[in-house]
């Protein structure tokens, strides 16, 4: 509960800073510090031993100023308002960063997928879209996927939804089953963005991605993806981890061979006998590294011994605050998790955009579209960046919170 204590007030501090340096007054900060609707909810759910079981939800919706809001549904027993207002947060300086007409959105319901059957984690799904219903849809407030939800969640959650409303709406949900109007490339979608940001912050470094040596610290969804495109296209992974330790050869890892061995959770360093912490991972030689595993990995304490000259963020937070200021006074350069992990929303986005027209796209067309938006994203925070002479974080926040600030203005609010 302190971190993600932590998490909203270090989010509402940056945003306080960027507010301030773009020039706006105390009462844009008052209306942005805090998302506009909170929404808490008892969800009764009969399990499969006839007992009934209630589980608490939560929807905040951080402001709808630039559009609906939007943003990801998580099922874990660690859920709390806290966690959900900050994550809502960062949905809205997602959507600004990548120039998207949504405010930010977060949900959640406190519950552990693992323990539950397959009938009992759909009557939670339904149960939280009925609980949630008023507040939600394709032109208010669009889910998606977030941790431990995938696809057939979403799928479960659209069919309730269409059947509360009475008429199909696709447009409602994002991280759909291709067969119910998912958008190709959604699955890859964050780790293609992160794989973008790498490329464009190697090229502002010039070090040739081919030969440039790379550090994944966690082999997850995001993590292999990332390790794979990388490798892919001619950089050395010298180093991955799990949530067991890392494995790290200065010649290379076998990608292709430790993909195929992981199991569905990432690990994979239990096969081997010389591993290393993932602190000491961290710490190792490498040109390039990538956090995609756990928040508060780089602190204070190791900031110091860092190793890469660039630093991209494929998990959320992995950097302290603290950290983010040693690193940049020690001229690496650090791509933020709100523009590294921003091909997620993006596509979500071209998900939306799709279902509301009726007419859909080839996967080569949403890369592409990815592509553009990304590297239009990291430019513009790049050049930010260096013309206010601020770190990439600070440049992020100013860019992402811009958008809501100037649309509440236009609008009146403030």
């Amino acid at each position: 509960m302190a971190e993600n204590l932590n998490l909203f007030t270090s989010t509402q501090n940056v945003i306080k800073e960027a507010l301030t340096k773009l020039g706006y007054t105390d009462e844009m900060y008052e209306l942005l510090k805090e998302p506009l609707r909170m929404m808490t909810v008892r969800i009764p759910v009969k399990m499969d031993d006839g007992s009934v079981k209630i589980f608490t939800g939560y929807r905040a919706q951080h402001n709808d100023a630039p559009g609906p809001t939007k943003g990801g549904v998580r099922f874990h027993p660690e859920v709390n308002e806290e966690e959900v207002k900050a994550l809502s947060m960062w949905m809205t300086l997602k959507a600004g960063i990548v120039d998207l007409p949504y405010g930010g959105g977060k949900g959640g319901v406190v519950c552990d997928p693992r323990q539950l059957s397959m009938r009992e984690i759909e009557n939670i799904s339904r149960g939280y879209v009925r609980a949630i219903s008023q507040i939600v849809g394709p032109t208010k407030d669009i889910p998606a996927p977030d941790v431990y939800t995938n696809s057939q969640i979403m799928a479960w959650m659209m069919d309730e939804y269409s059947r509360i409303r009475e008429f199909d709406s696709p447009g409602f949900i994002t991280g759909k089953p291709l067969a119910l109007g998912g958008s190709h490339g959604r699955e890859k979608a964050t780790a293609q963005g992160v794989t973008i940001c790498i490329h464009e912050a190697a090229k502002k470094r010039n070090i040739d991605i081919k030969g440039a040596r790379v550090i994944v610290q966690g082999f997850g969804n995001a993590g292999s993806f990332l390790a794979k495109f990388v490798h892919d296209a001619g950089a050395k992974v010298v180093g991955i981890s799990d949530a067991y330790g890392g494995l790290y050869d200065p010649d290379g890892l076998d990608i292709d061979y430790l993909l195929d061995r992981r199991d569905s959770f990432g690990t994979i360093t239990t096969l081997f006998e010389n591993t290393i912490t993932n602190q000491q991972l961290l710490e190792m030689d490498c040109d390039i590294l990538v956090p995609a595993a756990i928040s508060n990995q780089i602190t204070a304490e190791n900031a110091h011994n860092i190793k890469a000259s660039i630093v991209v963020e494929a998990a959320n937070g992995p950097t302290t605050f603290e950290a983010t200021k040693i690193l940049s006074e020690r001229g690496i350069l650090l791509v933020p998790d709100v523009l590294a992990s921003s091909g997620g929303v993006t596509v979500s986005y071209f998900e939306w955009v799709q279902n509301n027209q009726g007419y859909y796209w080839t996967e080569e067309e949403v890369n592409k579209k990815l592509h553009d938006n990304l590297i239009k994203a990291f430019n513009n925070i790049y050049e930010v960046a260096q013309t206010r002479g601020v770190n990439m974080r600070l440049a992020a926040y100013m860019v992402g919170v811009r958008r809501a600030a100037e649309a509440s203005k236009f609008r009146g609010w403030v």
